[in-house]
Protein backbone atom coordinates (compact mmCIF):
# COMPACT_ATOMS: atom_id res chain seq x y z
CA UNK A 1 0.00 0.00 0.00
CA UNK A 2 1.45 3.42 -0.88
CA UNK A 3 0.40 6.40 1.60
CA UNK A 4 0.23 9.51 0.69
CA UNK A 5 0.23 12.22 4.44
CA UNK A 6 0.43 15.92 3.75
CA UNK A 7 0.65 17.43 7.17
CA UNK A 8 -0.22 21.49 6.68
CA UNK A 9 1.92 23.76 9.52
CA UNK A 10 2.47 27.03 10.71
CA UNK A 11 5.61 27.19 8.40
CA UNK A 12 5.21 24.10 5.16
CA UNK A 13 3.10 21.82 3.52
CA UNK A 14 4.82 18.82 3.53
CA UNK A 15 4.33 15.86 1.67
CA UNK A 16 5.72 12.29 2.77
CA UNK A 17 5.00 9.17 0.19
CA UNK A 18 5.89 6.01 1.73
CA UNK A 19 5.11 2.18 1.30
CA UNK A 20 3.17 0.25 4.11
CA UNK A 21 4.05 -3.48 4.63
CA UNK A 22 2.92 -5.02 7.47
CA UNK A 23 5.69 -6.17 9.93
CA UNK A 24 7.83 -3.16 8.11
CA UNK A 25 8.62 0.34 9.13
CA UNK A 26 7.36 2.66 6.36
CA UNK A 27 9.30 2.69 3.58
CA UNK A 28 9.74 6.13 2.11
CA UNK A 29 9.61 6.78 -1.43
CA UNK A 30 9.26 10.45 -1.93
CA UNK A 31 9.09 13.94 -0.62
CA UNK A 32 7.88 17.43 -1.59
CA UNK A 33 7.97 20.53 0.53
CA UNK A 34 6.35 23.68 -0.19
CA UNK A 35 6.52 26.64 2.39
CA UNK A 36 3.36 28.10 3.63
CA UNK A 37 4.29 31.18 6.77
CA UNK A 38 0.84 30.78 8.08
CA UNK A 39 1.76 32.10 11.08
CA UNK A 40 3.59 34.95 10.14
CA UNK A 41 0.36 35.54 7.81
CA UNK A 42 -2.43 35.33 10.52
CA UNK A 43 -3.04 38.61 12.27
CA UNK A 44 -4.20 39.75 15.93
CA UNK A 45 -7.99 38.95 15.23
CA UNK A 46 -6.52 34.95 14.56
CA UNK A 47 -7.70 35.38 10.65
CA UNK A 48 -5.01 33.88 8.07
CA UNK A 49 -4.99 36.57 5.20
CA UNK A 50 -6.07 35.35 1.65
CA UNK A 51 -2.05 35.61 0.45
CA UNK A 52 -1.31 32.36 2.84
CA UNK A 53 -4.79 31.04 1.50
CA UNK A 54 -3.67 31.45 -1.62
CA UNK A 55 -0.27 30.00 -1.35
CA UNK A 56 -1.69 26.80 0.89
CA UNK A 57 -4.10 26.26 -1.81
CA UNK A 58 -1.59 26.02 -4.74
CA UNK A 59 1.06 24.08 -2.28
CA UNK A 60 -2.28 21.24 -1.37
CA UNK A 61 -3.07 21.14 -5.32
CA UNK A 62 0.66 20.38 -6.50
CA UNK A 63 1.04 17.84 -3.66
CA UNK A 64 -2.15 15.93 -4.49
CA UNK A 65 -0.80 15.94 -8.32
CA UNK A 66 2.81 14.48 -7.15
CA UNK A 67 1.32 12.24 -5.04
CA UNK A 68 -1.31 11.20 -8.15
CA UNK A 69 1.86 10.67 -10.25
CA UNK A 70 3.82 8.59 -7.88
CA UNK A 71 0.82 6.37 -7.50
CA UNK A 72 -0.56 6.87 -4.06
CA UNK A 73 -3.34 4.77 -3.44
CA UNK A 74 -4.54 7.23 -0.57
CA UNK A 75 -3.74 10.85 0.54
CA UNK A 76 -4.17 11.84 4.10
CA UNK A 77 -3.94 15.36 3.80
CA UNK A 78 -4.54 17.66 7.44
CA UNK A 79 -4.04 20.76 8.85
CA UNK A 80 -2.45 21.07 12.45
CA UNK A 81 -2.55 24.01 14.67
CA UNK A 82 -1.96 27.29 12.17
CA UNK A 83 -5.32 25.94 10.43
CA UNK A 84 -7.07 24.38 13.13
CA UNK A 85 -7.09 27.57 15.59
CA UNK A 86 -7.64 30.44 12.83
CA UNK A 87 -10.66 32.17 13.30
CA UNK A 88 -11.21 31.43 9.26
CA UNK A 89 -10.61 28.04 9.87
CA UNK A 90 -13.79 26.52 7.88
CA UNK A 91 -13.70 29.15 4.85
CA UNK A 92 -9.99 28.13 4.28
CA UNK A 93 -10.98 24.16 4.02
CA UNK A 94 -13.98 25.31 2.08
CA UNK A 95 -11.72 27.48 -0.30
CA UNK A 96 -9.06 24.51 -0.80
CA UNK A 97 -11.66 21.84 -1.55
CA UNK A 98 -13.45 24.14 -3.80
CA UNK A 99 -10.20 24.98 -5.92
CA UNK A 100 -8.30 21.48 -5.47
CA UNK A 101 -11.11 18.50 -4.93
CA UNK A 102 -8.91 17.97 -2.10
CA UNK A 103 -10.52 17.67 1.38
CA UNK A 104 -8.37 18.91 3.97
CA UNK A 105 -8.78 17.67 7.59
CA UNK A 106 -7.65 18.72 11.18
CA UNK A 107 -6.66 16.47 14.26
CA UNK A 108 -7.57 18.07 17.74
CA UNK A 109 -4.35 18.68 19.35
CA UNK A 110 -4.22 15.59 21.72
CA UNK A 111 -4.94 13.01 18.76
CA UNK A 112 -1.49 15.16 17.43
CA UNK A 113 0.26 14.29 20.37
CA UNK A 114 -1.07 10.24 20.70
CA UNK A 115 0.14 10.07 17.06
CA UNK A 116 3.63 11.91 17.90
CA UNK A 117 3.72 9.52 20.41
CA UNK A 118 3.44 6.59 18.41
CA UNK A 119 6.15 7.27 16.30
CA UNK A 120 8.42 7.57 18.94
CA UNK A 121 7.47 4.49 20.73
CA UNK A 122 8.00 2.86 17.41
CA UNK A 123 11.15 4.25 16.48
CA UNK A 124 12.62 3.73 20.06
CA UNK A 125 10.99 0.39 20.95
CA UNK A 126 9.91 -1.25 24.42
CA UNK A 127 13.23 -1.50 26.05
CA UNK A 128 13.23 2.13 26.93
CA UNK A 129 10.63 1.43 29.15
CA UNK A 130 7.89 4.53 29.75
CA UNK A 131 8.44 7.44 27.03
CA UNK A 132 7.77 10.99 28.42
CA UNK A 133 7.52 13.40 24.62
CA UNK A 134 7.70 16.83 24.56
CA UNK A 135 6.98 18.59 20.82
CA UNK A 136 7.17 21.70 19.86
CA UNK A 137 5.30 23.13 16.94
CA UNK A 138 4.97 26.78 16.00
CA UNK A 139 1.31 27.00 16.92
CA UNK A 140 1.52 24.70 20.55
CA UNK A 141 3.62 22.21 22.31
CA UNK A 142 2.15 18.79 23.12
CA UNK A 143 3.48 16.61 26.00
CA UNK A 144 2.69 13.10 26.39
CA UNK A 145 3.81 9.95 28.59
CA UNK A 146 3.14 6.11 28.35
CA UNK A 147 4.69 2.38 28.94
CA UNK A 148 2.45 1.07 25.81
CA UNK A 149 2.33 2.28 21.73
CA UNK A 150 -0.47 4.58 23.65
CA UNK A 151 0.15 7.57 25.66
CA UNK A 152 -1.21 6.91 29.14
CA UNK A 153 -1.50 11.07 29.25
CA UNK A 154 -1.59 13.78 25.85
CA UNK A 155 -1.46 17.26 26.55
CA UNK A 156 -1.74 20.37 24.47
CA UNK A 157 -0.37 23.65 25.53
CA UNK A 158 -0.51 27.38 23.73
CA UNK A 159 3.46 27.50 23.49
CA UNK A 160 4.17 27.07 20.05
CA UNK A 161 7.29 29.18 18.76
CA UNK A 162 5.62 30.99 16.22
CA UNK A 163 2.74 31.52 18.36
CA UNK A 164 4.69 33.55 21.12
CA UNK A 165 7.02 35.29 19.10
CA UNK A 166 3.53 37.23 17.44
CA UNK A 167 2.12 37.98 20.91
CA UNK A 168 5.96 38.18 22.89
CA UNK A 169 8.49 39.39 20.83
CA UNK A 170 7.55 42.60 19.42
CA UNK A 171 10.99 42.90 17.47
CA UNK A 172 12.12 39.33 16.49
CA UNK A 173 15.46 41.02 14.75
CA UNK A 174 16.34 42.95 18.24
CA UNK A 175 14.78 41.10 21.19
CA UNK A 176 14.93 43.24 24.68
CA UNK A 177 15.85 41.58 27.55
CA UNK A 178 12.33 42.48 29.05
CA UNK A 179 10.27 40.61 26.33
CA UNK A 180 12.33 37.75 27.07
CA UNK A 181 12.31 37.74 30.43
CA UNK A 182 8.36 38.55 29.81
CA UNK A 183 7.95 35.24 27.78
CA UNK A 184 10.15 33.07 30.25
CA UNK A 185 7.80 34.35 33.26
CA UNK A 186 4.67 33.60 30.59
CA UNK A 187 6.10 29.99 29.59
CA UNK A 188 6.85 29.11 33.32
CA UNK A 189 3.24 29.73 34.63
CA UNK A 190 1.84 27.73 31.62
CA UNK A 191 3.87 25.02 32.07
CA UNK A 192 3.13 25.26 35.58
CA UNK A 193 0.25 22.65 35.87
CA UNK A 194 0.96 20.34 33.57
CA UNK A 195 4.76 19.95 35.17
CA UNK A 196 3.37 19.26 38.02
CA UNK A 197 0.93 16.65 37.30
CA UNK A 198 3.68 14.80 36.01
CA UNK A 199 5.63 15.01 38.69
CA UNK A 200 2.83 14.89 40.86
CA UNK A 201 2.20 10.96 39.68
CA UNK A 202 5.95 10.92 39.41
CA UNK A 203 6.22 10.05 35.67
CA UNK A 204 9.51 11.76 35.02
CA UNK A 205 11.67 9.86 36.95
CA UNK A 206 10.44 6.68 34.73
CA UNK A 207 10.61 7.83 32.07
CA UNK A 208 12.61 7.94 28.85
CA UNK A 209 12.82 11.41 27.55
CA UNK A 210 12.37 12.51 23.88
CA UNK A 211 11.93 14.97 21.54
CA UNK A 212 10.45 15.74 18.44
CA UNK A 213 10.15 18.69 15.82
CA UNK A 214 11.99 20.88 13.72
CA UNK A 215 12.80 22.89 16.81
CA UNK A 216 13.56 20.51 18.86
CA UNK A 217 15.90 19.60 16.21
CA UNK A 218 17.46 22.44 15.11
CA UNK A 219 18.66 23.52 18.77
CA UNK A 220 20.27 20.16 19.55
CA UNK A 221 22.47 21.04 16.08
CA UNK A 222 23.46 24.40 17.20
CA UNK A 223 24.44 22.66 20.53
CA UNK A 224 26.57 20.29 19.11
CA UNK A 225 24.46 17.40 18.00
CA UNK A 226 25.33 15.49 14.60
CA UNK A 227 24.56 17.19 11.16
CA UNK A 228 21.47 15.56 9.84
CA UNK A 229 23.63 14.24 6.65
CA UNK A 230 25.10 11.83 9.41
CA UNK A 231 21.78 9.83 8.90
CA UNK A 232 18.69 9.38 11.73
CA UNK A 233 20.31 6.50 13.42
CA UNK A 234 22.83 8.26 14.63
CA UNK A 235 22.36 9.43 18.33
CA UNK A 236 20.99 13.06 18.98
CA UNK A 237 20.56 14.64 22.45
CA UNK A 238 19.97 18.17 24.15
CA UNK A 239 20.97 18.96 26.69
CA UNK A 240 19.38 21.41 29.59
CA UNK A 241 22.78 22.72 30.43
CA UNK A 242 23.45 23.99 26.78
CA UNK A 243 20.32 26.05 26.32
CA UNK A 244 21.28 29.32 28.25
CA UNK A 245 24.40 29.56 26.01
CA UNK A 246 22.14 29.17 22.88
CA UNK A 247 19.43 31.71 24.05
CA UNK A 248 22.25 34.11 24.94
CA UNK A 249 23.82 33.70 21.39
CA UNK A 250 20.32 33.44 19.19
CA UNK A 251 19.04 37.09 21.25
CA UNK A 252 22.32 38.77 20.09
CA UNK A 253 21.56 38.06 16.45
CA UNK A 254 18.93 39.26 13.85
CA UNK A 255 16.95 36.36 12.44
CA UNK A 256 19.15 36.95 9.12
CA UNK A 257 22.53 36.05 11.47
CA UNK A 258 20.26 33.60 13.09
CA UNK A 259 20.16 31.73 9.53
CA UNK A 260 23.76 31.05 9.73
CA UNK A 261 24.22 29.42 12.74
CA UNK A 262 24.55 25.91 12.24
CA UNK A 263 21.32 23.92 12.26
CA UNK A 264 19.26 26.95 12.16
CA UNK A 265 16.91 27.58 8.66
CA UNK A 266 16.12 30.55 7.46
CA UNK A 267 12.44 29.86 7.62
CA UNK A 268 12.54 29.24 11.47
CA UNK A 269 15.21 31.49 12.36
CA UNK A 270 12.94 34.62 13.39
CA UNK A 271 11.12 31.95 16.17
CA UNK A 272 13.79 29.90 16.99
CA UNK A 273 14.77 31.95 20.13
CA UNK A 274 11.20 31.44 21.48
CA UNK A 275 11.45 27.94 20.71
CA UNK A 276 14.77 27.94 22.73
CA UNK A 277 12.98 29.64 25.63
CA UNK A 278 10.32 26.89 25.53
CA UNK A 279 12.75 24.22 25.31
CA UNK A 280 14.70 25.33 28.12
CA UNK A 281 11.82 26.02 30.66
CA UNK A 282 10.07 22.76 29.24
CA UNK A 283 13.44 20.50 30.24
CA UNK A 284 13.44 22.40 33.88
CA UNK A 285 10.23 22.20 34.77
CA UNK A 286 10.27 18.52 34.07
CA UNK A 287 13.54 18.27 35.61
CA UNK A 288 15.11 16.47 32.67
CA UNK A 289 18.69 17.49 32.02
CA UNK A 290 18.62 15.93 28.72
CA UNK A 291 16.28 14.43 25.80
CA UNK A 292 17.01 12.33 23.22
CA UNK A 293 16.18 13.77 20.07
CA UNK A 294 13.58 11.48 17.55
CA UNK A 295 13.76 11.45 14.09
CA UNK A 296 10.21 10.53 13.47
CA UNK A 297 7.24 12.83 14.46
CA UNK A 298 3.85 13.12 13.85
CA UNK A 299 3.94 12.46 9.81
CA UNK A 300 5.38 8.67 10.65
CA UNK A 301 2.42 8.44 13.52
CA UNK A 302 -0.01 9.12 10.90
CA UNK A 303 1.37 6.16 9.06
CA UNK A 304 1.80 3.70 11.47
CA UNK A 305 -1.57 3.98 12.49
CA UNK A 306 -2.86 3.75 9.23
CA UNK A 307 -0.77 0.27 9.22
CA UNK A 308 -1.57 -0.52 12.33
CA UNK A 309 -5.13 -0.03 11.43
CA UNK A 310 -5.71 -0.94 8.12
CA UNK A 311 -7.76 2.17 7.68
CA UNK A 312 -7.40 5.87 8.00
CA UNK A 313 -6.45 7.31 11.37
CA UNK A 314 -10.07 8.69 11.95
CA UNK A 315 -10.61 11.68 9.69
CA UNK A 316 -11.76 11.87 6.15
CA UNK A 317 -9.05 10.42 3.02
CA UNK A 318 -9.11 10.81 -0.33
CA UNK A 319 -8.75 8.87 -3.05
CA UNK A 320 -6.03 10.51 -5.22
CA UNK A 321 -7.55 8.83 -8.51
CA UNK A 322 -11.28 10.14 -7.79
CA UNK A 323 -9.97 14.15 -7.09
CA UNK A 324 -11.55 16.56 -9.79
CA UNK A 325 -9.46 18.48 -11.51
Amino acid sequence: MRLGVLDIGSHNAHLRIADLTAGYPPQPVATLKRPLRLGEATGSDGVVKQRAIDRLTAAVREAADFAARHGVHELVPYATAAVRDAVNRDSILAEIQAATGVLVGYMDAEREARLTFLAARHWYGWSVGPVLLADIGGGSMELAYGGGENPDLALSLPLGAGRLTRHWLPNPDRVKRKHRERLREHVESVLAKSAGELSARHLVDQATAVATSRTFHQLARLCGAPKTKAGPHVARELRLDDLPGAIELLATRTAAERALLPGVSAARARQILAGAIVAEATLAALRLTRVRVCPWALREGVLLDWLRERRGPGWRLLSVQGRSA
